[in-house]
């Protein structure tokens, strides 16, 4: 499999504070990567470095290159906002525009003046789709998004960045606050929309990690310290720090 994302060296300071240190790692294309750890291991930040969210935080610093399609996404030629497109981000708390369920999806191929009425409704259904949440709403489009429930808001959320066509999928703890019924249906879609998109994500536990990841990466405090296949790292952790975090001796 060929990766899609590759890390090279990388370290992030928020002033002086290193958040990640000396951080290799290669995401292959078209599967499920969940980076795991406890609080203040630098996943939120690795997550926001990958399409440069992390650009509109003051005091930052970022050394090393991080390729996208073996292109450094700091590159003078790359747009932000291109990159932003291609790698969408879902956060743990969803966060639905004020306006119907329609326009949230319509919003961003709107901006980018791509969509006819014909075609913008044919991309709002199929991301809805995507996201498993079509026939749930179908036949109330027009209401406000807001009325939804938190399961359907962060699908909606999911919807919103796939209405805009991306590559890469990044999810920080999108579960973390929503029922069991709704997080399968999330798990469930994002199962499915590998075979489409490279997924990276931030579990809500080390649980949902086990359930749907293909690779799984181990950090604490700002370090990797174990990546591999999901059956290598839950069966046969090589690092006892690793071990001891998924039976849940810390963290």
């Amino acid at each position: 499999m060929a990766d899609k994302i590759v890390i090279n060296d990388l370290n992030f300071y928020y002033n002086q504070k290193q958040a990640i240190n000396n951080l290799n790692m290669s995401i292959p294309a078209n599967e499920i990567f969940s980076v795991i750890g406890p609080a203040n291991s630098g996943i939120t930040t690795l997550l926001r470095t990958l399409n440069r969210l992390c650009d509109l935080t003051p005091g930052i610093r970022i050394e090393g290159e991080i390729q996208l399609d073996n292109q450094s996404i700091y590159a003078p030629e790359v747009s932000v906002t291109e990159l932003r497109r291609r790698v969408g981000i879902v956060f743990d708390v969803p966060t639905p525009l004020p306006m119907s369920i329609f326009d949230n999806i319509a919003y961003g191929p709107r901006l980018a003046r791509k969509k006819n009425k014909k075609a913008l409704a044919e991309t709002v259904e199929l991301a809805l789709r995507q996201a498993a949440l079509w026939e749930e709403v179908k036949d109330r489009l027009k209401i406000q998004a807001m009325s939804l429930s938190g399961g359907q808001q962060q699908r909606l959320c999911l919807a919103r960045v796939l209405a805009l066509e991306p590559e890469v999928i990044l999810l920080d703890r999108p579960c973390s606050g929503l029922d069991p019924i709704s997080t399968a249906k999330i798990e469930e879609s994002l199962t499915e929309l590998k075979k489409q998109f490279t997924i990276i994500i931030s579990p809500h536990n080390t649980q949902q990690a086990a359930r749907i990841s293909d690779r799984v990466a181990f950090m604490l405090m700002g370090n990797l310290i174990e990546e591999g296949a999901n059956m290598e790292v839950f069966s046969s952790p090589k690092d006892r720090r690793t071990s001891d975090y998924i039976t849940g001796r810390f963290g």
